[in-house]
């Protein structure tokens, strides 16, 4: 029997030797990322430019039936787009009207008629204010109608949102009233004021109103109210009660009043239960 020392002196163990390592090229399905990179960005392998600057334009790629289709299918931006076209040289040559004349606005001259009648008739004057005053509480009843009784707040947030930039513009843009401004005590609120109030919130107010009442399916109340509304701005420029603009610009801030207050309620409902506002059965206030 061979000892331990004996076995060692008969055979050299000697260690393997690594052998020197080899990086593995690794390739991604074939593909030559740095020629895909130039392709990207607009330009071929060899250098050479692919459109203007390593861009391919667009509109290089379209047909006349891609016009045609436009013109089809986006027929609103189109219109405005003419009307960019038609404006911008008007803007830019229309002269201004002096300080001594007074201003020009074409609700006034459509409604002339409508003015010398109530400039004539004093008491008409003060029924269809009295009327515009009543449909104005049917526009706020409504409005809090909505959250205090069927528990939907938006109309309410839209109106409280609306009131408040009003104000704000009110106190910042201050326009003079027309020489010809017909007021009437039975206006809500009073109509002799020293100065009008950069858009209208009647207008704006019975336009939420009546987003609402589409949303709700209430198609004729609706409808009733957008005729009410019209109604009310013939009275409005009339009585010189307020200009064109601000008759348009009330129109826009309805909805765009109505679609912030959308959102805000919106994101108030996906926060946490726990946030919201409960009533002692349980019930959800805002």
């Amino acid at each position: 029997m061979k000892t331990i020392s004996e076995a060692g002196a008969a055979a050299t163990i000697t260690p393997p030797v690594p052998t020197s390592y080899k990086r593995k090229q690794i390739s991604v399905n074939g593909v030559d990322m740095e020629n895909k990179k130039k392709q990207t960005n607009g330009i071929t392998t060899d250098g050479a430019a692919n459109g203007f600057y390593g861009v391919d334009p667009f509109f290089l790629k379209w047909t006349l039936r891609d016009v045609v289709n436009v013109a089809k299918h986006h027929w609103l931006p189109c219109f405005f787009g003419f009307g960019l076209l038609f404006f911008m040289p008007v803007e830019y040559t229309l002269h201004m009207v002096p300080s001594s004349s007074p201003p020009f606005d074409l609700g006034f001259l459509v409604t002339r008629r409508l003015h010398g009648l109530l400039s004539s008739w004093p008491e008409l004057n003060t029924s269809l204010a009295g009327l515009n005053t009543v449909f104005v509480g049917m526009q706020t009843a409504y409005i809090l109608w909505t959250w205090l009784v069927e528990g939907r707040p938006r109309a309410t947030i839209s109106a409280l949102f609306m009131f408040t930039c009003r104000g704000i513009l009110g106190f910042s843009t201050q326009l003079p009233l027309p020489e010809e401004f017909l007021g009437s005590g039975a206006d809500f609120p009073v109509g002799n004021v020293s100065f009008f109030l950069f858009f209208s919130g009647h207008v704006a107010g019975s336009l939420i109103a009546s987003l609402d009442m589409r949303r709700m399916q209430r198609w004729e109340l609706a409808r009733a109210f957008d005729l009410l509304n019209v109604l009310q701005v013939i009275r409005l420029l009339g009585t010189r009660g307020h200009y064109t603009i601000d008759i348009a610009v009330g129109v826009g801030a309805g909805v765009l009043f109505d679609s912030l207050a959308g959102k805000y309620v919106e994101c108030k409902q996906r926060k946490p239960i726990a946030n919201t506002v409960t009533a002692k059965d349980g019930r959800r206030l805002f």
